[in-house]
């Protein structure tokens, strides 16, 4: 019973945009603890639920959520819309409609392929996260309608904040995207890694663009990274593949003794030490100092724990 709940659970959040947890309970009969478990383990089989507490608040899935595409087969989505579309005709329904809604988009995308550009094939996906697609169009939708979203981001640091923010443009640098968007908890244009955009729900409020232009986004740096430290490295050719799609091909040279090298200015902050140490011994720091230093105390903690 517990998980026919769930799965009834799962669908109503897909087709709803807010349910509230005393709703939820009423309409299984349980208690409100109880929905809030059955929260819990969805999120735990990776389905992106979250609370949202307050007067608008309730249970609810992220809009950049999506059926695994291999979730039914082209045969079942099918016959489910078909099913569906049936009872449709006998009842009217605003949750039935848009589950309809929902369901139809997931079958169109059974048979999708990568999109292809001339003879370019595009997958802006990052491995291992095969809902990025279905995030990227979300914000490329909000930049489009200009509608704000609350998103939930988690920082470097780990820390979680929960912010809404007015999409203005997306940002594609070093095979990475952002989101440049304003954002309502800063007052002030923050860039955010879509990576780190854990959950994004459409408000439906839309906002009125705010004048910038190119030069204003911190394209250089991300601004949560530190300050850019000129940094020389000394490369085994065991290493090379992994540095180069680091760096690009463009930053090694090779000495005149035959040695492969590379100085190249990188954010300074404790993301390269760990890069640094994750290339073991196929990299050696040459300079600065502080940065050898940083990484030979690494590396001796790490050896540190291993006893």
């Amino acid at each position: 019973m517990k998980y026919q709940i769930i799965m009834d659970m799962f669908f109503t959040l897909l087709a709803r945009k807010r349910v509230s947890a005393a709703e939820l309970a009423a309409r299984y009969g349980v208690s409100v603890r109880s929905i809030y478990r059955y929260v819990e383990e969805l999120t735990v089989s990776g389905v992106p639920v979250d609370i949202a507490h307050g007067r608008y608040g309730g249970v609810y899935i992220s809009d950049a959520y999506k059926l695994p595409v291999n979730f039914l087969n082209k045969a079942e989505y099918r016959a489910t819309l078909d099913a569906m579309q049936a009872m449709r005709g006998q009842i009217e329904d605003a949750a039935l409609d848009s589950a309809i809604e929902k369901i139809s988009s997931q079958y169109k995308k059974t048979d999708a392929e990568l999109p292809v550009r001339g003879d370019v094939i595009v997958d802006s996906s990052a491995w291992g996260d095969y809902r990025f697609r279905d995030k990227i169009e979300l914000l490329q939708r909000a930049v489009r309608e200009k509608e704000c979203l609350e998103i939930d981001y988690v920082a470097r640091t780990g820390e979680e904040t929960r912010r809404t923010v007015e999409p203005h443009v997306l940002v594609y640098k070093q095979n990475v995207w952002y989101i440049y968007a304003w954002c309502r908890k800063r007052a002030a244009f923050r860039l955010f890694k879509v990576g780190r955009i854990r959950m994004a729900v459409r408000t439906g409020q839309t906002f009125e663009k705010r004048d910038f232009s190119p030069e204003d986004i911190p394209l250089r740096f991300d601004r949560e990274d530190g300050e850019p430290v000129e940094v020389e490295l000394e490369i085994s050719p065991a290493a090379l593949p992994d540095v180069e799609e680091w760096l690009g091909v463009d930053c090694i040279r090779r000495t005149k003794d035959g040695k492969l090298s590379a100085v190249v200015a990188l954010p300074d902050d404790e993301g390269l030490i760990r890069k640094l140490l994750g290339l073991g011994a196929g990299v050696r720091v040459l300079a600065p100092e502080r940065v050898k230093a940083a990484v030979k105390a690494a590396a001796e903690k790490m050896i540190s724990q291993y006893g």
